[in-house]
This record gives C-alpha cells, structure tokens and sequence, in this order.
C-alpha cells in the first residue's frame, strides 16, 4: 500500500526524477496543464473542490463527494488523483486493485475513520482500476463512502455501470474523461521536448514525426510519451555530438513497430467497435465494415462471435432484400467453426462485404416487432373458427374447421378467407421496401393481399397472381 500525505505524514518512497519514464515526469504539476478536461474543471465543481487546498484548521463543511473517473487509457485520470494528492492539504492514501486486498482495504479505512474523529483530518482515498476489484471488496466501501470517513476517488478504464456494484455507483459522482484530441496529445509531446522535467531541449522534433506519434498514441498520452522517449533515446545514443539533433518520422518508425489497438475484449470498447461494425455493414460502407473486422480479428476477439453478429446483420438489417445474404453469412459462420483463424478472416470478410454491398430491408424485423407490441398490448383476439384445430373429438360440434378453404385447392394456392382475429382484419405488419428483391416480393404481396381481402366470387382470375 503506498500512502501519499501532503500533510506530513508518509511520502511515498522517493524515486530519482532522472530515471522516471518521461510521462512521469511529464505528469502536470498543476490545473493549467491538464489536457483534454476542462469540462471537469471549471470552479465550484467536484473535482475542483477537491484540488483546491483546504484552508488552515477548516474543515469542508459538506465534504467534497466520492467521485468516479472513467475514461480511456492516458488521459488523466491518475494525473487528476496525483494533482488531489500534492494540492489538495488531504491527506492521500493510494490503492491499486491490482495488488490490494480486502485487508489492506479495511486497514486503510479504518485508519482513516481513526484520523477524522481524533484530528479532523480528512483523507482522500485513490482506487486505480477499480474495476479489478470483486464485488466483496467493491462493498467493503460502502460504509466509508456513506459515513464520509474517506472521499473516495476510483479510476476505472471500464464502463462503470458494468464493472462498479449498483450501490457503490449509486453513492458517487461519475464523471467521464474525454478523449484526447490530437490536438491535445501534440501539444503535451511537443512540451515533453522542451520542457526542464521532460527532454529539455535535447532534441527536435519536425511536424512529420510529431504527427506520426500522434496517430500511433490514439489518444494516449502515455503512449505518446512513451514513443517520444524510445524514439529520442535512440537519436541520442547514435546521434552525432552538438546541437540537438532531430527526431524524424524515420526515428520514429524504427522505435515503435505498429500501432496498439485500442480494443478491449472485456470493456465497453468491445461494444464500441463492435457498434461501428455493425452499423457500418447496415450504412453500406464496406471499407469501414472491414477495418472494424480488422480491428476485432487483431486483438484476439473471438472469430465465431463476430460470425454470429453478421448471422443478425443479415436477418436484421438485409432481409428480404436479398435472402441469400442470410445464407451466406449461416455458411460462414459453419465455415469459421470448421477452419479457425487464420483462414476465418477470409470466410468473415466474404460475408462482410456481401452484406455491406447488398440492398438492404428491415421490413420483416420491423413487421415481428410490430405484431408483438399489439400481442403484448392484448390485441389478440379469438381465432377464426374456420381456422381452429379440428382434428380432435367434438371440434366438429363446436364449429371448428367449419367453412375453411384449403389453400393447395385454390388457384395458385391463394384462399380467399380471413385470416386474422376480428380485431385485426385489415392490420398490415409486413410492409416491403422497393429495394433489392423484396421489390419483386412487394409488387406480389399487394395482389394477393387486394385478392385476400374479395370474396371467393370476386376474386381476380389467378393468372394476376402470377
């Protein structure tokens, strides 16, 4: 357990600045550095009250409230709680779910409960990942969070409403981080190059390599720091003595070999890409379709699990509109279960782009949804009589089966009877679109609906049904 207390207690154990990576060192030493979250930021918020330094022998008469950051990797969220830590005049205790236990979690809040009813002193209590820890640690906190012995202040990189227990959540205040914007993430690297705590000076960096390392951070600042370090660590050991040398895009290709994909198949952005990838397949853009594919297939997600999101794709957003796509995409989904990676990428992006390129039609899943709001609406009413099962003792003498028209015997095996309850004689779910084949399908459905609705001695010559 490391403990933080800015108000002279314990200090953490000291590391030379020197040797820090340099987002460590980069961290901001103050409000007006952080990047990217002016919106937590403005004054009188939560976390501002928290970051502003409590005046001497005062106590926040309301107590500032527990508060949970989420948001991507690198974009503040440790930074916010260092920031509490060394501005705040809190005393600040420091967990990490990846290594702490229960025990360690009680002692620290019963430690803390101890210092505020003897001194007054508040604590300020830092979770990282707390998505990590279970749900008998996660209630372990709710006493503190409740009685305010702690405020508690979690990071988590996962969507709190799955990964943070109801009553836990429902006690603190989530806020969410942005994303950096590329922006952003330029302007903390080019920082980096200059200032005394980062690489004072040491090098340059042209616009081309400063690009390149943002489009490789995604977003990160850690990781975009990360890659300045490697990169200028390598000019600078083979470089040629004098002034500073320049960090080129080549530099920084040689550094770094790809790219990280931002894909976390346990987190919420697992239903982002995944999102994308469906919606770019409904859109028609088959060039996003496969770069989300890519993307899922890159960072290990499950090929048979992306098999069944196109199984729906097909049902859902084709349709009618071509039914063989269905039948494309149920064989490529028994063809990734017979194959496995690497050959499953071939079959998955077949169907990928028949479903992206092929005309599309939700008529038949807007036509189920309809039918079952009106059922669970109780706009059901009896069965026909005509209609009802006959083939049981006493059904003739009830009227069952009486007058019904079997269909084969009709021509072109269309009857002419009604079909649907009372209440329902006229009611049309199934509307097709004039995409695709569902063209052909509507153009047949309205004449056999106008013939359904005629009697049997009105009815057109059957060769309109053709």
């Amino acid at each position: 357990m490391d403990l933080f207390d800015v108000g002279g207690l314990t200090t953490p154990t000291a590391v030379d600045p020197a040797r820090a990576p340099l987002a460590v060192r980069m961290r901001p030493a103050d409000v007006a550095e952080v990047a990217g979250q002016a919106h937590l930021l403005v004054p009188g918020s939560p976390l501002r009250r928290l970051l502003e330094p409590l005046q001497p022998g005062s106590l926040d008469a309301t107590g500032p409230p527990s508060l949970l950051l989420w948001g991507p990797p690198g974009t503040g969220k440790t930074t916010l709680a260092y920031l509490v830590a060394h501005g705040s005049g809190r005393r600040f205790v420091e967990l990490s779910a990846v290594t702490a236990g229960v025990k360690d979690l009680r002692a620290a809040l019963e430690d803390a409960r101890r210092l505020l009813a003897r001194s007054g002193t508040e604590t300020v209590l830092f979770i990282d990942e707390v998505h990590r820890f279970s749900r008998t640690q996660q209630d372990a906190l709710l006493p503190a969070v409740e009685n305010r012995w702690v405020t508690l202040v979690a990071a988590t990189t996962e969507n709190p409403s799955f990964s943070v227990v109801a009553p836990l959540l429902s006690r603190s205040l989530l806020l969410t981080l942005h994303p950096l914007t590329d922006a952003d993430v330029a302007a903390l690297v080019r920082r980096a190059v200059t200032d005394e705590r980062g690489l004072a000076g040491a090098v340059t960096l042209d616009d081309a390599a400063c690009d390149h390392i943002v489009r490789l951070a995604g977003g990160d600042a850690r990781r975009a720091l990360t890659v300045l370090e490697a990169a200028a660590g390598a000019v600078l050991r083979h470089g040629a003595s004098g002034s500073a040398p320049a960090v080129t895009t080549t530099d920084v290709e040689r550094a770094v070999d790809v790219a990280a994909v931002r894909y976390d198949r346990a987190g919420d952005q697992h239903y982002d890409v995944v999102s994308a990838f469906i919606k770019s397949m409904r859109g028609s853009d088959v060039d996003a379709a496969l770069h989300y594919l890519a993307r899922m297939l890159a960072a290990g997600e499950d090929p048979r699990f992306v098999a069944r999101r196109i199984v729906i794709a097909a049902a859902e957003d084709v349709g009618m509109a071509d039914p063989s796509a269905l039948q494309t995409a149920v064989a490529a989904a028994q063809a990734v279960a017979l194959l496995g990676m690497p050959e499953a990428r071939i079959v998955l992006a077949e169907a990928v782009v028949h479903l992206a390129t092929a005309p599309k039609s939700n008529a038949a899943y807007l036509g189920v949804d309809k039918a079952l709001a009106d059922v669970r609406a109780g706009r059901i009413g009896t069965v026909p009589a005509h209609l009802r099962d006959a083939h049981y003792a006493g059904a003739d003498r009830l009227g069952h089966g009486q007058g019904y028209q079997y269909a084969h015997d009709a021509p072109h095996a269309v009857a002419a009877q009604q079909y649907l309850p009372d209440v329902l004689v006229g009611t049309r779910y199934y509307e097709p679109t004039d995409r695709g084949y569902e063209r052909q399908v509507a153009e047949r459905l309205e004449r056999i609906r106008e013939h359904l609705t005629l009697s049997a001695a009105q009815a057109r010559p059957s060769s309109q049904l053709d």
